[in-house]
């Protein structure tokens, strides 16, 4: 899925290759979300899961980036974030997004939890290949 930029506003892209770019794609997203009007609440959630698909664009991914921009459909204002890196990819969809599921240490609430945290989630996967995860809020 391609997010659908609103014209006046590009996307944005932060490279994700150190911890640092984590927190400077949170910060990105935090800007994102006060302009475009969302709730605190709605903030709070989008900020959320962007941050741990930073974290796993890095972790898990190897490295990659992140686009994020001002998004309109409809005449309906959002923000979308697009997460892309060249990694391993995922073998099986369904179990990464099954709570308590994790190829690492973590908790296995990553893709799950930020897949609940936001309105349209798109994750697009190839072995070998990387993973692009789209994530998108709509202000109410």
């Amino acid at each position: 899925m391609t997010a659908p930029w609103a014209p006046e506003a590009p996307p944005q892209t932060q490279p994700i290759t150190q911890n640092d770019d984590v927190v400077r794609s949170r910060q990105q997203v935090r800007t994102l979300a006060q302009q475009c009007g969302l709730s605190l609440v709605e903030q709070t959630k989008f900020i959320t899961a962007a941050s741990e698909l930073a974290r796993n664009t890095l972790v898990y991914g190897g490295g990659g980036e992140m686009r994020a921009g001002l998004v309109e459909r409809h005449g309906r204002r959002g923000v979308a974030a697009v997460f892309a890196d060249s990694g391993p990819g995922i073998p099986d969809i369904d179990l990464a997004l099954t709570d308590g599921w994790t190829s690492g240490g973590g908790l296995g609430l990553g893709l799950s939890g930020a897949r609940r945290l936001v309105d349209e989630f798109f994750l697009d996967t190839e072995v070998d290949r990387g993973t692009t995860v789209t994530i998108v809020k709509w202000a109410r």
